[in-house]
């Protein structure tokens, strides 16, 4: 079984990414689950989603506090909160960030980054203040990890975003095509 933690703040759409990469890789043959973790304060507020994926039905219903891999939606979080609690050695993380470093993160484990936020604005998701980077992160997961091929994303996100799929899609092919690994 693999399992996913994602970090982001309240409206980022941390959750709705859980959501999408379960159906993306649903759509690849995985049983999949996909849960939310956040406390009263949303907007702006950490939270934390989950995703579990494998060949055979997932039953386990916790939170998760060992994952293979880690998604930072914002990067100020590495250093407010112990993102990488729990995380297998050579797990990836897999941070939006504009920075070409690896952010101080500790060299047992991979690192991947790519300036989802810019991709947002410049694809009109969200504001500048509040980027919605759910699904140019995606783009960017399937790159970096290879866990789930680019064709499933963006038929999750066809099916999954109800406002500008059009722009969302895009947003997850720049995204896969700039994802940088370090």
């Amino acid at each position: 079984m693999t399992e996913i933690r994602i970090h982001g703040r309240g409206g980022q759409g941390a959750v709705i990414a859980a959501q999408m990469l379960a159906k993306a890789l649903f759509k690849e043959g995985q049983y999949v689950q996909a849960f939310p973790a956040f406390g009263m304060e949303r907007r702006g507020a950490p939270v934390a989603s989950f995703v579990r994926f494998d060949k055979r039905p997932v039953r386990i219903r916790c939170e998760i506090y060992e994952p293979d891999h880690i998604i930072v939606l914002d990067p100020t979080l590495i250093a407010a909160a112990n993102i990488t609690a729990g995380l297998k050695r050579k797990g990836w993380i897999l941070v939006n960030s504009d920075r070409r470093d690896r952010l101080g993160l500790p060299s047992q484990f991979r690192v991947a980054v790519v300036d989802a936020s810019s991709i947002a604005v410049k694809n009109k998701l969200g504001t500048a203040a509040i980027p919605i980077v759910n699904t140019a992160i995606l783009g960017a997961f399937a790159r970096a990890t290879g866990l789930v091929g680019l064709e499933a994303v963006l038929a999750a996100i066809q099916e999954s975003v109800p406002v500008r799929p059009r722009e969302n899609a895009h947003a997850a092919r720049q995204a896969y095509d700039f994802a940088e690994t370090l």
